[in-house]
């Protein structure tokens, strides 16, 4: 059972969580490390941004430095410490990709282990035709660029495809918890990542010269 480090009462909840602030006397207490218990949430991947920033700034307000300058030593701690994991937490959750990359880890996958083995077999011959035309334009054959226009807006399509997968499998695996619906989360992640830098790749090349 955890107590409070002021009064010494208890903090910890009948369903096993704690709260920021002592029940008892409202001191602040050591922020939790992770992202979801410092938000109140149950760890999901399906999470409304318009909750998510609600929570975040409501917490921003309650855990903000300058309200206590008067406060314990202890307590000024906990409130800059609160303050900085708080921001990364919220960069982290309200972001869907880097949401699925935290989850994964809180879950032991590695999400970069199969990525080179996650990459589609139906993209090999995109890809390469894609790489030629780079080589093209980048060689001086301005004639490529109309496929590369064209390359930009299949692999776009694609990254809004698997977006659409992901949402999918995200509820499903809220309801389930389930490492199977975990690794295909992670597949289709390391899909994400690999067609995206061809994206990036591609952008940067079409980008108008500064």
């Amino acid at each position: 059972m955890k107590t409070c480090w002021n009064c010494g009462r208890a903090t910890e909840t009948e369903q096993g969580g704690a709260p920021l602030f002592c029940p008892s006397c409202n001191s602040l207490q050591p922020p939790p490390s992770d992202y979801f218990a410092l938000f109140g949430l149950k760890p999901r991947l399906a999470i409304s941004p318009d909750e998510l920033q609600k929570t975040f700034y409501e917490l921003s307000r309650a855990l903000h430095p300058d309200r206590f300058v008067r406060k314990p030593e202890r307590e000024r701690e906990y409130s800059l410490e609160a303050s900085s994991v708080l921001n990364d937490a919220w960069r982290t959750l309200r972001n869907p990709v880097a949401r699925g990359e935290y989850v994964l880890k809180q879950n032991g996958f590695d999400i970069g282990e199969q990525r080179s083995k996650n990459v589609p077999p139906e993209l090999l011959e995109e890809v390469f035709e894609l790489n030629m035309a780079i080589e093209e334009v980048r060689g001086g054959d301005e004639g490529a660029r109309p496929q590369l226009d064209l390359a930009r807006a299949n692999f776009g399509n694609m990254l809004g495809d698997v977006d659409g997968q992901l949402e999918t499998l995200f509820r499903k695996w809220d309801e389930t918890q389930s490492r199977d619906d975990l690794a295909a989360i992670r597949a289709l992640l390391n899909r994400r990542k690999y067609i995206q830098n061809l994206v990036s790749e591609v952008d940067a090349l079409l980008a108008p010269a500064a």
